[in-house]
């Protein structure tokens, strides 16, 4: 997954690379376009349990796994120092249990498309343009399969619902031409719950609550128009 993912990002990199010549690129476009490497890093805290039908022990925790996916954001500037960006990724993650479950694979391959919208307000620091961002988020979650522990349980089905969260954003672009080519670092902070029911049959066996509250850490190229 790793070396697919950096195969990936550095073929958008050399896209913008090589395409950043024969554009008519400017350091104050008001469209910015960045290809990013990001690394996905979940919680996946049980928060509540509702339902606990299936006897899992009272010490039960989990964890979300963690990911390195390609993303691209775009922003439009509506003035020199406030932008609005949006982001497209999709991230692939496995739930395990910990505590009286730990180890055990309770869900596989659940994946997030995280629908963000930013407000940014930007620095003109000189050479360097730090910003600070927030807004809303909805994670769409799909695809989720039964783990193999939850499967001997009896579980049959498993769902993870999809939330509306908050999103806060802090980095940086370093311009590197005035052609519009440039370096960019993303840090973001979501805090968004979910739900997981395991199902057995058409019944809920397992209802618990989860704080997924995830950090997003990108970095790679920016080119702006």
């Amino acid at each position: 997954m790793l070396k697919r993912t950096l195969a990936a990002s550095a073929a958008l990199v050399s896209a913008f690379a090589l395409a950043s010549p024969a554009l008519a690129g400017s350091s104050e476009g008001k469209i910015q376009v960045k290809a990013f490497a990001t690394g996905v890093l979940p919680d996946g805290k049980i928060s509540a349990v509702k339902t606990n039908t299936l006897g899992a022990p009272a010490t039960t925790q989990s964890k979300a796994s963690d990911a390195v996916v390609p993303t691209l954001a775009v922003e439009y500037f509506v003035s020199p120092n406030f932008s609005i960006e949006t982001i497209c990724c999709v991230t692939p993650h496995d739930v395990n249990g910990r505590g009286g479950l730990a180890g055990a694979r309770l869900v596989d391959n659940a994946i997030i498309l995280p629908a963000t919208v930013t407000l940014k307000y930007h620095f003109d620091l000189g050479g360097v343009k730090p910003y600070l961002g927030a807004g809303p988020t909805h994670f769409f979650i799909f695809s989720e399969g039964v783990g193999a522990d939850a499967a001997t349980l009896g579980v049959t089905k498993v769902d993870l619902s999809n939330r509306f969260g908050v999103a806060l954003q802090a980095g940086f672009d370093l311009p590197i031409n005035d052609r519009g080519l440039g370096l960019s670092v993303d840090a973001k902070r979501y805090f968004v719950n979910t739900t997981a029911s395991f199902y057995k049959g058409a019944a809920v066996a397992l209802e618990t609550d989860h704080k997924l509250d995830p950090w997003v850490v990108s970095g790679g190229i920016s080119y702006r128009f």
